[in-house]
């Protein structure tokens, strides 16, 4: 089992930025890959971004050219910057291990 602890997120402005962070436990991160989902209030959960063991990333339609996710295999974290937010974007934000396993999820609010 792959344990995952997200962090970064926040209340942030229309067309602001934040960053959310991932830390994996596991000795094999850099075979995995990672990806970001997200759930807002009375919706399903849905793929934001994910990126393979050696760096091909894909994205969902609405938030390319504004998020961009990375990875760092030595440090075993995984990255979602997010740029340009709107309230859509607000919802519980998880990180996802292709073994099956999430973080608990971190909270992403776009509000003035």
């Amino acid at each position: 089992q792959v344990q995952l602890v997200e962090s970064g997120g926040g209340l942030v402005q229309p067309g602001g930025s934040l960053r959310l962070s991932c830390a994996a436990s596991t000795r094999l991160f850099n075979m995995y890959r990672m990806g970001w989902y997200r759930q807002a209030p009375g919706k399903q959960r849905e793929l934001v971004a994910a990126i393979t063991s050696v760096g091909i990333t894909n994205y969902a339609d609405s938030v390319k050219g504004r998020f961009t996710i990375s990875r760092d295999n030595a440090k075993k974290m995984v990255y979602l910057e997010m740029n340009s937010l709107k309230p859509e974007d607000t919802a519980v934000y998880y990180c996802h291990c292709y073994t099956g396993d999430w973080g608990q999820g971190t909270q992403v609010t776009v509000s003035s």
